[in-house]
């Protein structure tokens, strides 16, 4: 529809005319101001690297070597590019951010922001379309001028429309691990602490505060209250609200999630032996099951599960026993268990 014209003036202003049919008045649009604060990055001591003339790279940048730097992109002055790394068109890191080697942006994507404080990404990170990752935390207890953080792992896949927010506060920071698939629209909010080998489907909400350990999977367009602990291989079925911690190995699913089962195939998928699995449903069983309940105490129902013979021989099993213990006895939340088992209850109506 339009044809294209650049021009460059004699006072060192890019401008871009958009030349519409001759049915429409013509327009002008500056879309690009070289200044003397900003001016594209002398590339002498970096042969390697590709930098569009459109994009503005502020001299005090650090770029590293074989880095590509699309078209419309914004590098700010106090950034760190590692080797290797891509930025799409239009696609922009700003403040205090250290970005590692062989990472890429997609178009729109927006690492860091100016504020005090540090965004840290590792390496063999990938960012998705339009994905924000370390930006200004949504929590009023953020006051300006605070510092506020978050560090990013290594071979991570965030991807499109994705947010990942900075801390709320400077004794805190927002911590992803490494080899996590993040889908589209979910969001990290400030503080949450992520481990390692996670899967979160599309539209995975965590709010302030949240815990997730390691090799967890969410299905697609769940909600995770503050403060709420996800524990290492648990599922949490679609659509779900989870408003209490998740034990280590179980399945959780509903309206204020409860517990469902023991996550027998996500275990199968992770390696654990079938005779493993199978004693740990037992422990499940013992531990869990209303069947099995003489009264609604917790600590009861526990205890008794510490000294089942047939499982003592049982690595995972006699885990899965002393980690629900341990679990039970530093919830800031309650457990999320059957209904009708008389869970350790949250003091909130949430």
């Amino acid at each position: 529809m339009f044809s294209q014209l650049s021009k460059s003036l004699s006072n060192g202003v890019r401008t871009l005319i958009l030349v519409q049919p001759l049915t429409t008045p013509l327009r002008l649009t500056q879309t690009l101001l070289i200044k003397k604060q900003f001016s594209i990055t002398s590339t002498e001591s970096s042969p390697s690297c590709s930098i569009h003339p459109s994009a503005i790279v502020h001299p005090g940048a650090l770029i590293g070597q074989d880095v590509s730097i699309g078209p419309f992109c914004t590098v700010g002055s106090n950034v760190k590019i590692g080797d290797g790394c891509q930025l799409y068109p239009g696609s922009h890191i700003f403040g205090d951010t250290e970005v590692g080697h062989r990472c890429v942006l997609m178009t729109g994507a927006v690492v860091g922001e100016d504020l005090p404080g540090s965004t840290i990404i590792g390496n063999n990170n990938f960012i998705g379309h339009h994905a924000v990752v370390g930006a200004r935390c949504q929590d009023l207890k953020y006051k300006a001028g605070d510092e506020c953080f978050l560090k990013v792992g290594d071979n991570n896949d965030i991807r499109e429309f994705t947010s990942i927010h900075r801390s709320s506060k400077s004794s805190d920071r927002t911590v992803i691990g490494d080899n996590n698939l993040v889908m589209g629209s979910s969001h990290i909010a400030h503080d949450c602490k992520v481990g390692n080998n996670n899967i979160f489907a599309n539209s995975t909400l965590l709010a302030g505060h949240v815990v997730v350990e390691d090799s967890a999977h969410t299905a697609g367009a769940i909600v995770v209250h503050q403060f709420c602990h996800i524990g290492s291989f648990a599922f949490v079925g679609g659509g779900s609200v989870v408003a209490q911690d998740v034990p280590k190995y179980m399945m959780v699913s509903g309206d204020r999630a409860q517990l469902c089962g023991l996550n027998s195939e996500g275990l199968r998928r992770h390696g654990f032996l079938s005779e493993e699995i199978r004693k740990m449903r037992i422990a499940y069983r013992k531990i869990f099951m209303a069947a099995c309940m003489i009264d609604h105490s917790c600590d009861k129902k526990l205890r008794p599960s510490l000294h089942i013979s047939p499982l003592a021989s049982v690595s995972a099993s006699t885990k899965l026993r002393k980690l629900v213990v341990l679990d039970t006895a530093t919830s800031h939340r309650g457990l999320a268990l059957e209904s009708g088992i008389g869970s350790c209850p949250s003091s909130s109506p949430w």
